[in-house]
């Protein structure tokens, strides 16, 4: 745990990042008595949930019909 008052950790405020980063608990107080500690927020990773887009898509009665302009590839 690295602890630092609130003057020196403005000058240094990268070194501070680089060290939470890579682990390091940094804790910032300032004059008052009151400490802050520096975390590093994750990436939120989006799952997808089964069934979030029912009654969003819609097909046409004959989406399964074959396409007038394809008559000539089909055997």
């Amino acid at each position: 745990m690295h602890q630092i008052n609130l003057k020196e950790a403005e000058t240094q405020l990268a070194k501070l990042i680089e060290e939470v980063a890579g682990g390091e608990e940094v804790i910032i107080t300032r004059n008052d008595g009151s400490s802050f500690k520096i975390v590093p927020i994750t990436a939120v990773r989006a799952s997808p949930k089964f069934g979030s887009a029912k009654g969003l898509v819609r097909m046409t009665d004959d989406f399964d019909e074959p396409l007038e302009d394809f008559e000539e590839y089909t055997p």
